[in-house]
């Protein structure tokens, strides 16, 4: 930069610290004896130049990936450099770094960063000693303690020297690649993610099994699809994946297993995430009451394990779904495929980065059997100007003897192999000549034709398969990726499980950690108002609706404390939005003196704050009876009427809600009487006149749900049960809620049915000997195991069916089975759960197969059904021939 100097010094003005007011500030002036630098002065100038050329570089040389090996420069430095130092044995870390120096201007804390990744990533590295821990986030130890070598799938698909590109390093002392030669999408395989200026790279890890196999199908012509992977496991849900594509979405979450109804287990991580993290996410939620966990306790080691106590009376299942809901248990991650490609940034999609490097890596094979090929032909045209030459004894001629110089020596042999040029694959240069003057005369002598032809055949067979590779290049490229399953497959299964997660609502999984009171003299409600009246627990996420003697209602947020105004409160409670199930049964008088109705209905969907009304408006109505009904009961009213006169003869009747339908919340319902009414009592409660609930069970999510998804296991009512049984033997009896969640090592699920006789066969660990027992399984069943208190016992057979037959077989000593068939109605009796049963015989038994039974079992009949029946025929119909009035909508 020139600098210039001005001929006289300017002296800086004094500053005073008087402000002198519609004065201009002095111009600025340099610190007396630095120069003045006119062209600093333009910020704008330099900015515009400077930071685009820092932006550039960020994106191209340090956070972005390049589309040819997936690899970013620091990383490929450091795999060209342990290649360079490569001899087959472990290297310490601190002298790889040391030598990656020389090529990458940036440090060693970023090289040591970038090769302890990579060698957790467990691709490309073979590592030992303490390189850290990805679950629990653990580092890994300083570099002068852990040692690195590459791994036995990096030497075979990520080098070739004869198709690497050079370029100068950044000082320009030695070269560098430009890309290597990567025949693997080890971007897909290993992830990336990088934040640039303006831009960042999120590209998430996947299968080195799938990634090959849809490689191998992208060659055929066939479809694919890819999914991601993570090292940690979990569970993850694609719905919204959009092929990693920006925009995109995944949900991950963690893997939560049921120790007892006491105690969780996260076996697994959701992406991103470590043990540490992790437990200060669940912390942070108990903290704020969202969970109520006793204790946590760290046990990972090889694999994850983060044990959660609960709190007394919290259901597991709940916790499961607050876990999810509240803490880092389940993530969100939006998948970024940004790449360099021709010196820019590329926003592409998985797929599109598969069907690249399989197109690359096919365009490398092609090119190093080229290569390969062309070497061969130079090492057989080089035999053959060897054989001829020795054959024809052309050292042994006068002429070539009595050669003057090179020359004329060279000239003699070109004459004496022309009658021969037919068996050369190429024109013979003057290069192939001058290396027959290098022969020894040892080699001469040594000279072998049967070993000679031995070796020509060889190499034609061997330029024969080349040429055929060329030729079937995408034939060859599959058998590679094949090889690669074949060889490192297992080393990599899939550890992510792919599902669909279904919509948690936060209100519903909340832990009640809060209590809510109303202060009806003062007309609040919230929850510090701890000297009031008690309503119910709930949770800071919860609404309340609140229901007055004058009809109105509305819903509101839960608060600390909220004016409600000065009106009878009737009703108040917690509010769940499109809640189909909770019915209000209501009777009400239409204004002051009016006609008194009926009605039933839902509130669905309400705007938070806004006051409706029950009733049709009119000035002075009043609700005389009302009951919120959380399974939709209808009970049976007592409606007593005001004397009037000493003519009246109806002086009480009775009102049954199971007569009237449940209809929106602005109906009129159905008119009850116009006389005037003193009181509405209760008589009785009533069955629900919703009917049975339909449930679901998706083994996919192993949850219930009553949206038709998966296997349907019956119409449920409010006494119904389901029943579980697991692989391990371990059964039980649960509600029909769709909050409850199932193990994963689920053997049946159906509606319970307490009169069925199930029959069980398996061997017993202490006995040493197999059991035939038969038994029922209680209505309200608690977790039994059917095999008994030894975890060895094993179960072979499991069958509900009530007269079961079944055939046992036993290997004799020549081979030959021997069965038996044995009518296990008269062989056992039913006895409790709890039972050992009774031995099938003094021997082991090697086969148990279930026969058809020859009588058919039972149809068991609903008790639900039964009763039902009955009591419909005792009703009458009081009000037959009311009609119901007009909505007032």
């Amino acid at each position: 930069m020139n600098i210039e100097h001005d001929d006289e010094e300017e002296k800086i003005p004094e500053v005073t610290p008087d402000i002198i007011e519609d004065e201009e500030p002095p111009a600025y002036q340099p610190a007396e004896g630095l120069p003045y630098r006119p062209e600093l002065s333009n910020l704008s100038k330099m900015y515009q130049t400077w930071f685009l050329d820092y932006a550039s570089y960020v994106i191209l040389e340090r956070a972005v990936p390049h589309i040819d090996d997936g690899l970013k420069p620091v990383q490929r430095r450091i795999l060209y450099n342990l290649k360079r130092m490569d001899s087959g044995k472990l290297i310490k870390v601190a002298n790889i770094v040391g030598e990656t120096m020389k090529y990458h201007p940036h440090g060693d804390a970023s090289i040591n960063d970038a090769l302890v990744q990579l060698g957790q990533k467990g691709f490309l590295i073979d590592t030992q000693g303490n390189w850290g821990n990805i679950l629990t986030g653990d580092p890994a130890a300083a570099g002068r303690y852990i040692e690195a070598k590459l791994s036995a799938f990096a030497h075979e698909a990520v080098y070739s020297d004869r198709v690497t590109p050079w370029k100068k390093t950044y000082d320009g002392t030695t070269d560098e690649p430009v890309a290597l030669p990567v025949k693997f999408p080890l971007l897909l395989a290993q992830g990336a993610e990088g934040i640039a200026v303006g831009l960042s790279s999120k590209i998430l890890s996947h299968n080195f099994v799938e990634l090959a196999e849809a490689a191998c199908a992208y060659l055929r012509g066939e479809e694919f699809t890819l999914y991601p992977d993570f090292p940690t496991g979990g569970l993850i849900d694609v719905s919204r994946y959009n092929d990693g594509e920006r925009g995109g979405s995944l949900k991950s979450r963690a893997k939560i297993d049921k120790i007892d109804s006491k105690t969780l287990s996260i076996s697994e991580l959701p992406a991103g995430k470590t043990t540490t993290t992790l437990i200060e996410s669940i912390l942070k939620a108990v903290e704020k009451g969202k969970i109520r966990i006793r204790r946590v306790d760290d046990m990972t080691a090889a694999t994850t394990d983060i044990r959660l106590t609960l709190a007394a009376g919290v259901s597991s299942d709940k916790a499961i779904d607050a876990l999810y809901a509240f803490t880092d248990c389940e993530v969100s991650i939006s998948p970024n495929c940004c790449v360099i490609y021709e010196e820019k940034p590329l926003f592409t999609t998985v797929s599109e980065l598969l069907r690249y490097s399989v197109e690359r890596t096919k365009y490398l094979f092609g090119e190093e059997l080229k290569i390969l090929l062309s070497e061969k032909e130079e090492q057989y045209l080089g035999a053959s100007l060897e054989r001829i030459f020795i054959e024809e004894r052309i050292y042994k001629d006068k002429a070539f003897e009595e050669a003057a110089d090179e020359a004329a020596a060279l000239e003699h042999i070109a004459k004496r192999i022309e009658p021969f040029a037919d068996r050369f694959l190429r024109p013979v240069t003057t290069d192939d000549l001058r290396r027959l003057l290098e022969l020894r005369m040892a080699r001469i002598l040594r000279f072998n034709l049967p070993k000679h032809e031995a070796a020509l055949l060889q190499i034609e067979q061997d330029m024969a398969q080349l040429r055929h590779d060329i030729a079937h290049l995408t034939d060859y490229t599959i058998r590679w990726y094949q090889h690669l399953i074949q060889r490192y497959g297992a080393a990599f299964p899939r550890r992510t499980k792919i599902t669909n997660f279904g919509t948690i609502e936060v209100t519903k999984v909340a832990e009640l950690d809060a209590k809510l009171y109303i202060n009806r003299e003062e007309g609040f409600f919230g929850t510090a108002l701890k000297d009031a009246e008690f309503v119910c627990n709930c949770s800071s996420l919860d609404e309340v609706i609140i229901f007055f003697r004058s009809g109105k209602y509305f819903v509101g947020k839960v608060e600390d404390k909220k004016f409600y105004g000065n009106e009878e409160v009737i009703y108040i409670n917690r509010y769940q939005r499109n809640d189909e199930r909770t019915i209000y049964n209501v009777i009400y008088r239409d204004g002051k003196v009016g006609s008194v109705y009926a009605k039933r209905f839902n509130v669905l969907s309400v705007i938070r704050d806004r006051v409706y009304d029950l009733t049709r408006g009119k000035e002075g109505s009043r609700v005389l009876y009302f009951s919120a009904n959380g399974n939709g009961e209808a009970e049976k009213v007592a409606v007593k009427l005001k004397i009037r006169n000493a003519r009246q003869r109806l002086f009480q009747f009775e009102k049954d809600f199971s007569d009237i339908p449940i209809k929106s919340r602005s109906s009129v319902g159905l008119l009850v009487t116009k006389a005037e009414v003193h009181s509405v009592s209760l008589l009785s409660k009533g069955f629900s006149t919703l009917g049975g609930r339909d449930v679901w069970f998706d083994r996919d999510v192993l949850r219930l749900n009553y949206n038709e998804q998966g296997q349907y296991l019956g119409s449920f009512h409010a006494r119904d049960r389901i029943l579980v049984v697991l692989k391990s033997g371990e059964c039980y009896t649960t509600d029909f809620s769709d909050s409850i969640h199932i193990e994963e090592n689920l053997l049946r699920i159906e509606k319970n049915e307490p009169r069925k006789i199930w029959t069980a066969v398996y061997y017993d660990a202490d006995q040493k000997y197999h059991y035939i027992k038969r038994f029922s399984i209680e209505e309200d069943q608690k977790r039994e195991n059917i095999l008994g208190e030894n975890p060895k016992n094993e179960l072979l057979l499991l069958t509900d069916t009530y007269y079961p037959r079944l055939l046992i077989g036993r290997q004799e000593k020549g081979g030959e089975l021997r069965t038996t068939e044995i009518d296990v109605e008269e062989f056992a009796l039913v006895k409790s759960i709890r039972a050992r049963g009774k031995r099938i015989a003094p021997y082991l038994i090697d086969q148990v197969e279930e026969l058809p039974p020859l009588k058919e079992s039972p149809v068991f009949e609903s008790e639900h059904d039964e009763s039902m029946a009955e009591t419909e025929e005792e009703e009458a119909d009081l009000f037959a021939g009311q009609t119901e009035d007009s909505s007032n909508e």
